[in-house]
């Protein structure tokens, strides 16, 4: 989806800004789209508001901004406020390129922190939204660990834990998530509860051939 938002925009010979976290296979593969389809095409990374602040444009009518799709609005809120306010031209994407997931689930994270103990994350440990979630739980004071393999698992994280919350980042496949339930089924009772999320709904319509 990004990358159909950089190609419409670099045709229309905008300045593009992507909010993004350098490294990040997304952002890496869309910069490098624009370095070798379109060469007379500029676009800048911005991973916080200190960067924006770096930014000086003397044309603000050819700006534009698109976001990493795994950033959450949380995330990018402030990014975009700032950007918005130093050039009010600025032209952002139709719909969201924000990751409505990422979001439901930093949301769902925040709900859950105030009746677990512990939480556990299922994710890669180089992918942004799951860390996130980890950054969430423990700023709220609950202890949080992220695990991308059952085989790391720990028993003794169970010590003294009776509310277990369990939740996964965004690309995380859902076995994943019960593997993790059966790991700790070997080591205690359990009584499962689900907690109703958002439903996602949204649909992504296919770009034109």
């Amino acid at each position: 989806k990004v990358h159909s938002e950089v190609n419409k925009l670099s045709k229309k010979e905008y300045t593009i800004i992507m909010i993004g976290h350098k490294g990040h296979p997304e952002v890496d593969g869309t910069m490098g789209q624009i370095d070798e389809n379109s060469p007379n095409s500029e676009m800048y990374l911005v991973e916080n508001i200190e960067d924006v602040e770096k930014l000086n444009f003397l044309n603000s009518n050819s700006l534009s901004y698109v976001s990493q799709t795994t950033l959450s609005m949380d995330d990018t809120k402030k990014i975009i406020d700032s950007l918005k306010k130093k050039y009010p031209e600025i032209v952002g994407p139709k719909n969201d390129d924000i990751c409505y997931a990422t979001q439901n689930r930093q949301d769902a994270i925040k709900s859950m922190v105030k009746d677990h103990d512990l939480i556990i994350i299922v994710g890669s440990s180089n992918s942004s939204n799951s860390n996130r979630l980890v950054e969430i739980a423990n700023k709220e004071g609950v202890e949080s660990m992220l695990i991308d393999d059952v085989d790391t698992f720990n028993p003794k994280w169970l010590m003294n834990k009776k509310n277990i919350g369990i939740s996964a980042g965004a690309s995380a496949p859902e076995v994943l998530v019960k593997d993790l339930i059966k790991k700790i089924k070997e080591h205690t009772k359990v009584s499962i509860k689900e907690l109703d999320g958002i439903k996602e709904n949204i649909i992504f319509k296919l770009p034109v051939i």
